[in-house]
């Protein structure tokens, strides 16, 4: 059995214990802590935290994550990191309404229910929860999926909300000669059971909060920001919505209708169609803009600081985005997504 070791966070004041066969930010979501996290993988720097005491090493993860200069003066990815003695670490970015109070990681059995087109390369994958009878999760969180008769998961964020906790949708994009887009094409069937583990994510709405929101998405991105706007339209939430997505054609958009459906419930809302390929008709009501999303946000939001904003979309789109909202001064507790990788970028 592999030896425990005791892990102190500053400045929260939150002690646990953890395996030398286990992550550290493993060991935090068996135990209910939720630190902060995105593509879990050591890509995305967000669980990046400063090592005051220990003995510790780091699993293969991306220098632009944490860099040489950076890990030589103790800083860690803890998604990538083992403890082999009692540790006192301090965390940089954390959320403490968040840490303890998450929703726990679950593995649940579920059952396919529809697997639909929504575009040409995009597929809706509809879940019934079949054990537990439900599932517990915040919109805008994701989830990995098993990927039936194999050791491979994928993670993908839940485009519905806590309204229907026995029923959960995906947005895929299928990649050409990806794993999962293979199942999804030939293989996978209505009746099929995928096992799902999750929730994971920080890309969540915040109770009480005020400030108006600006959501970004492309591609399969459209999933957790269609959650968030289910969620405040179902929830009345109060607060001025601006939501950007980005295709290549107007044949890439989808579930525009409901987006408008959903935002007619809002009080202020907008959403903004951005095509950088071809301008077409869409449609009466839909607002479409010719460009790259981020640089038609960045002409439609000069007070971008003065917001929240979410964004999920492929990983060059949320490096955009990223640079964005860092340019215009945006606080980093503004600033809400999540960032796994796909099989075309990995």
């Amino acid at each position: 059995m592999a030896d425990t070791h005791r892990i102190n966070f500053e400045p929260v004041d939150i002690e646990m214990e953890v395996t030398e066969d286990e992550t550290i930010l493993d060991a935090a979501f068996r135990q209910g802590i939720h630190l902060m996290h995105g593509c879990r993988e050591g890509r995305c720097s967000a669980c990046k935290s400063y090592m005051l005491d220990g003995d510790v090493q780091m699993d293969d993860y991306s220098t632009f994550a944490c860099n040489d200069a950076e890990e030589a003066e103790g800083y860690v990815l803890l998604c990538r990191t083992y403890a082999y003695s009692d540790c006192d670490i301090e965390l940089l970015n954390f959320d403490e309404d968040e840490l303890l109070g998450g929703a726990p990681i679950q593995d649940v059995r579920t059952r396919v229910t529809a697997i639909e087109p929504l575009t040409r390369d995009i597929v809706s994958l509809r879940l019934d929860v079949v054990e537990p009878a439900a599932f517990e999760f915040k919109s805008g969180q994701y989830v990995d999926l098993f990927i039936p008769g194999t050791d491979e998961k994928r993670s993908f964020s839940i485009a519905t909300t806590q309204q229907t906790p026995d029923k959960l949708e995906f947005v895929i994009k299928k990649y050409a000669g990806g794993l999962f887009a293979g199942m999804l094409e030939e293989g996978l069937s209505v009746g099929d059971e995928i096992m799902v583990n999750g929730p994971y994510g920080s890309c969540t709405l915040r109770s009480g909060h005020v400030l108006p929101i600006v959501a970004i998405g492309g591609g399969a991105g459209m999933a957790p920001l269609l959650s968030l706007l289910r969620h405040i339209s179902e929830n009345e939430i109060n607060r001025p919505v601006r939501f950007y997505y980005g295709a290549r054609t107007a044949a890439d958009l989808f579930y525009l209708d409901e987006i408008a459906s959903l935002g007619a419930k809002i009080a202020d809302f907008s959403f903004t169609a951005c095509l950088s390929e071809s301008m077409a008709d869409v449609g009466d009501g839909v607002h479409v803009v010719e460009g790259n999303v981020t640089d038609i946000v960045k002409g439609c939001e000069p007070d971008l600081a003065r917001t929240e904003v979410y964004f999920c979309g492929p990983p060059p789109m949320v490096d955009a985005a990223l640079a964005l909202a860092e340019t215009a001064g945006v606080p980093r507790d503004q600033i809400f997504y999540d960032k796994f990788t796909s099989p075309a970028f990995d």
